[in-house]
């Protein structure tokens, strides 16, 4: 194994914090819509409730489609020509919606927004800009961003509705798309030699696995609900806070408070869920707070204060699970296959948006915005049953071991059975291609001595 730095390099810093700002401003422009389109889709011809839900979730049925695809093109076409195709057809998505007159336009490019599914291509070329030992960390970056950004959205997308209109909300989008380009081909360094990366990217030869996880399918009907309910909600969410008073020019603020709270709640439950090991608790707290804020959005919040209190326990609750459930997913997963196992929850995901966006608008336009929220508060409750008979995870992370030139395929399966034998390793994955080995260990247990010694040893170079 090589022993290398856990510092970043100039390269990698430059890569992570390119790929971060690529992403959320993606993901800002996917969601700076989500607290307005209700609202001003009464100035475009033929809206409805059901096309109006339709426009909002539609991205994710585009993007759940065509994210693996684009991952395997980039193997194949390089990581960077990918995801500017991608960013393009972001961009040319978001001149559509701009200049649609119809509902039928911005769906149109709403569809075409989420066609550029690049998330994966991202990861990929995240992947290949940094070393195993700092990657986890690179890849938690990448995770705050896209917090960070829908954050953000959520507090820009109303302020700049109230000056600009519908219109001038997918032009920033478009504005955003373009500057994508510039930090793509800018700011992130070249792209090395392309690798597949296991702890990244999808391998069709362990789908089976993971989709035979009763566990792992926990995880992305969790992952798929929390979406569903999320897009579905903000049909009727806008709404509500016209209702109570609230000026559309001013909702921005209200989020703003909203978001900024819910983030300081949430960050000391995280820390409770992974230093305490209370995961499954935390999470299923969080369903049964998300369940009894939509029960209150339903018909109770007879008051603005009413109103901003279940939206803060919401999103208290949506924040916890967002940072919550990938953690837990990492955990679940078999040594050497979280790649795949992030990929099936990230379709889970974007599924969940599509059908989300739907069945609130179904709802909405059949049985009034009640019964949005009566919905969801319904589903949550199924919600909270799945996950009731979950197992609690065991408390494993993830290892990538970069291994030294070998000359005998056979050294490489003795080294397998060898990292088994040390305490604390759960479970071993070996790469002869990659020259890697993937570990799952309990780090409370691990013999870390004896791991070293093994490495050090040269055992596996011997093969005795």
């Amino acid at each position: 194994m090589r022993k290398l730095s856990g510092l970043l390099l100039a390269t990698e810093r430059r890569a992570i914090a390119g790929l971060a700002g690529l992403y959320a401003t993606r993901m800002l422009g996917l969601f700076m819509v989500l607290p307005v389109l209700a609202l001003y889709a009464d100035r475009l011809a033929g809206a409805t409730p059901l096309l109006v839900g339709l426009a909002l979730g539609i991205y994710g049925l585009t993007q759940a489609v065509l994210q693996i695809p684009f991952g395997l093109v980039s193997d194949r076409l390089g990581r960077k020509p990918v995801i500017a195709a991608g960013l393009v057809l972001f961009l040319v998505g978001s001149v559509v919606a701009a200049l649609a007159d119809s509902i039928g336009g911005v769906i149109l490019g709403r569809c075409l927004q989420g066609s550029g599914a690049v998330a994966a291509a991202i990861m990929a070329l995240l992947a290949d800009q940094t070393r195993e030992q700092v990657r986890t960390a690179a890849m938690a970056t990448i995770g705050l961003s896209i917090g960070v950004a829908f954050a953000v959205a959520m507090v820009l997308g109303p302020l700049i509705a109230a000056g600009l209109g519908l219109a001038g909300v997918f032009w920033f989008t478009a504005g955003l798309a373009a500057l994508g380009l510039v930090v793509l081909w800018k700011l992130v360094p070249p792209a090395p030699r392309r690798v597949r990366h296991r702890d990244v990217g999808l391998d069709r030869g362990q789908l089976g696995t993971i989709l035979g996880r009763v566990e792992l399918w926990r995880m992305d009907a969790s992952i798929f609900c929390l979406h569903l309910i999320l897009m579905a909600i903000f049909v009727a969410v806008p709404f509500r806070l016209v209702e109570s008073g609230i000026a559309i020019e001013h909702h921005g603020w209200v989020y703003l408070g909203v978001m900024a709270l819910a983030f300081v709640a949430m960050v000391p439950l995280v820390i409770i869920a992974e230093k305490r090991r209370r995961m499954k608790s935390m999470c299923l707290s969080a369903i049964t707070a998300i369940t009894l804020s939509l029960a209150g959005l339903a018909g109770f919040a007879s008051s603005l204060w009413g109103l901003v209190g279940w939206l803060l326990l919401f999103f208290i609750a949506f924040n916890l699970l967002e940072a919550t459930l990938p953690s837990m997913l990492s955990k679940l997963a078999p040594a050497g296959a979280k790649g795949t196992a992030m990929g099936v929850y990230s379709t889970s995901q974007f599924l969940g948006a599509f059908l989300g966006g739907v069945l609130g608008g179904a709802l909405a336009q059949q049985w009034g915005l009640a019964a949005v929220f009566v919905g969801a508060a319904l589903l949550g409750l199924a919600w909270l049953v799945l996950m009731t008979g979950m197992a609690a995870p065991r408390y494993l992370s993830s290892e990538v071991v970069a291994l030294e030139e070998t000359h005998h395929d056979d050294a490489l399966d003795t080294l397998m059975a060898r990292f088994a034998e040390v305490a604390g390793v759960e479970d071993v994955l070996v790469v002869p291609e990659e020259r890697l080995a993937y570990l799952k260990v309990d780090r409370q247990r691990l013999d870390e001595q004896a791991l070293a010694k093994l490495v050090a040893s040269g055992e596996h170079r011997r093969g005795t």
